[in-house]
């Protein structure tokens, strides 16, 4: 009589997997079984991917089973068994010291990479550490707007370019410093962040997600169409390199090198550039505890929870939520204006929908009102897209034209599906309350409108 139920689980699990086959190969097959290319005489002519589409759809099938077999029955029994006293000892100890291990691997994270890979060190300082670092602070900043006081904003970026190209312009035109021009960046921001405040005081939800999308695009059509300040589509060259209290990092002879005495290497200026931006997120989380602990903080975890009682309580929401837009919207500025300085160059296509997307899926995939949730999910999306484009192995097995790049958004996408499965409140859904009595006790997610604290 056991074997009853088993086997009509069984066949209940194999009908489930080929239902995923079913509708992942009607799903991929205009996706990547079919490859629209130009031939000689510049004709689109549609060429099929058979092999490349149906070891994804068995791989995809596979997925589904090794679920339905083997992680849904763990996590039942997981769910079922008591939680013994020793692991939550184990979890505060590690959710203690995790803080102080990341901030010292991050700082010596660049003496590492130059000692286990000197050949590369570059790439590895340069494509994960700053590009990782730009978007954790950029996380923090909309984690102030979105996290803390609760309003979604899709149209972040226009804060980044806002930035990015004040101090371009500004530097250009007439000749300021870098660190003259970065509170200046961040004070724009800033400004443009209450003028969007403004219009969307008596909307939320996605009504409010709408209006900052619009925002987000109507920073972007001006900068492609205000030629003459702008330059459009062709962008701003020749942007000012951020100094070392004056000195460029050049190979001239007023250079780091030649004022130190050392072999000239770009490698000086890519470790300037790291602990700078490093410096700036420091800064951003310090400054986002200290806000979180003072009444404009409460103010805001207040009306994310609640906007009609924190109404009720006294509590002037206009001005909670244009302090909101304005913080998020300056620490944008001065994420853009690192980035206008480290590239060199800046055009509207560094600040399209996408990037507030990615911004967004920072945020709620880190745990909205996490600082930590917010650096491991930068973490695991922007290394891990920089790690796709160095997977050989994967085009040894689908050949020598495939680039794993082209699929980041794919398997990004496949990401945040199984978090959402998984921990659907994010990678860190409980934080210490920001004001206590006698005894910091943690908060957990179910005891907070939406998982949000």
């Amino acid at each position: 009589m056991a074997e009853a139920p088993a086997q009509s689980a069984l066949a209940a699990t194999v009908k489930d997997a080929a239902f995923t086959a079913t509708v992942s190969f009607f799903l991929f097959l205009p996706l990547i079984g079919l490859l629209t290319v130009q031939d000689i005489r510049n004709v689109l002519v549609l060429e099929t991917r058979w092999p490349l589409l149906f070891a994804i759809v068995v791989l995809t099938t596979s997925g589904r089973l090794a679920y339905a077999l083997l992680i849904a029955p763990w996590r039942a029994r997981r769910a079922a068994r008591a939680r013994p006293a020793e692991a939550g000892v184990a979890r505060l100890a590690i959710a203690r010291w995790f803080a102080p291990f990341a901030v010292s691997f991050v700082i010596a994270y660049p003496a590492l990479v130059l000692w286990l890979t000197p050949h590369a060190g570059v790439k590895w300082i340069d494509n994960f550490g700053i590009q990782i670092l730009i978007y954790v602070m950029l996380g923090l900043g909309l984690n102030i707007v979105v996290g803390l006081a609760g309003l979604l904003d899709l149209g972040y970026v226009a804060f980044y370019a806002v930035g990015a190209y004040s101090y371009a312009l500004l530097a250009k035109t007439f000749g300021l410093s870098f660190y003259m021009l970065l509170p200046l960046a961040g004070i724009l921001a800033a400004f443009w962040g209450i003028l969007l405040g403004f219009p969307v005081l008596r909307l939320r939800g996605d009504y409010l997600a709408i209006v900052t999308l619009a925002f987000g695009e109507i920073i972007r059509l001006i900068l492609i169409n205000w030629v003459d300040l702008t330059n459009g589509y062709a962008g701003i060259t020749g942007v000012p390199r951020p100094t070392l209290f004056g000195i460029p990092f050049t190979a001239a002879d007023d250079g780091f090198a030649a004022v130190f005495g050392l072999e000239f290497s770009p490698i000086y200026r890519t470790i300037y550039l790291y602990y700078l931006i490093l410096a700036l997120v420091l800064l951003t989380a310090f400054v986002t505890v200290r806000l979180r602990r003072l009444p404009v903080g409460r103010a805001w975890e207040a009306l994310r929870e609640d906007e009609i009682a924190c109404r009720s309580l006294g509590i002037n929401t206009t001005n909670t939520k244009l302090t909101a837009f304005a913080m998020g919207a300056m620490f944008a500025g001065f994420a853009g204006s690192f980035f206008a300085a480290r590239q060199g160059f800046i055009s509207p296509e560094s600040f399209t929908f996408l990037e507030s997307a990615t911004i967004v899926a920072i945020v709620v995939l880190g745990g909205m009102g996490s600082q930590i949730g917010v650096a491991i999910a930068a973490v695991a999306m922007i290394g891990g897209t920089e790690i796709l484009r160095d997977l050989d192995f994967v085009k040894a097995m689908f050949g020598g034209d495939f680039d794993p790049g082209q699929y980041r958004m794919l398997v990004f996408g496949l990401a945040m599906v199984v978090i959402m499965i998984v921990r659907p409140r994010g990678l860190i859904s409980t934080r210490d309350p920001s004001a206590f009595l006698k005894e910091r006790k943690t908060i957990g997610a179910d005891l907070v409108k939406e998982g949000h604290g």
